[in-house]
């Protein structure tokens, strides 16, 4: 099989879909967390998904020797825990990365009455495994700055899909958390970041990015 350029995520959000088909059906208990605070646990019982509806999580699982490895970063309109939807416990970690909000989506409900959602689950997690498979693509072709450059572009597209700008991204994850999702080391991550601002197609303002030059950026992806 031919393997073709990097592409943005353009996978849909949950956020507008279930809104829609639950509202009139059932209120869903909000949760509200702070930075650092932790939305569940692997190996917890898995008794919710939850849809993020303000703020950022990542999800992470521990090595072998009990290093973290950061899974994901999770925006507005995405579902936690759709890993585990079929298991009896969480498969990885939950932490909010801001002051951030979720919904809470009882799974009692979801198979019962709600059952009429259960082919748009079953395809939010096709989407992700998608996804997971772009990056893993991604973490195994590209190098250390055009995986950097991959997830930047990555970001803004999913941004953009919110109606938020492309071009200004928040960073709320720590460059350490940004090295473990991308396989790299903390400096590599700073060295790539301070590299692509001098040459111009970025410019870094601590945890701030702003898109200079979208055109090049892209074009990053293709040299070898």
């Amino acid at each position: 099989m031919q393997v073709g350029p990097f592409e943005p995520c353009q996978e849909p959000h949950a956020g507008t879909v279930i809104n829609a088909a639950l509202f009139p059906n059932i209120t869903m208990q909000c949760r509200r967390l702070q930075s650092r605070q932790c939305l569940f646990r692997a190996g917890q019982p898995c008794r919710a998904l939850f849809i993020v509806n303000a703020g950022l999580f990542k999800t992470s699982v521990l090595s072998e020797d009990g290093r973290e490895r950061v899974t994901g970063f999770h925006l507005r309109g995405e579902l936690l825990g759709i890993d585990s939807f079929d298991m009896p416990t969480y498969a990885c970690d939950a932490i909010a990365l801001d002051t951030s909000e979720v919904w809470e989506l009882p799974l009692s409900w979801l198979k019962g009455e709600g059952s009429d959602l259960l082919p748009f689950i079953t395809g939010m997690l096709a989407a992700e495994i998608r996804r997971d498979w772009r990056w893993m693509l991604a973490l195994g072709t590209l190098s250390a700055e055009q995986r950097v450059v991959a997830f930047l572009l990555d970001l803004a597209a999913r941004l953009q899909s919110l109606g938020y700008s492309a071009q200004y991204l928040l960073l709320r994850m720590t460059r350490a958390d940004l090295g473990s999702f991308l396989a790299l080391q903390l400096e590599t991550v700073t060295r790539a970041l301070s590299h692509l601002d001098a040459t111009g197609v970025i410019a870094v303002n601590r945890r701030e990015i702003r898109i200079r030059d979208e055109t090049r950026l892209r074009s990053m992806l293709t040299c070898p």
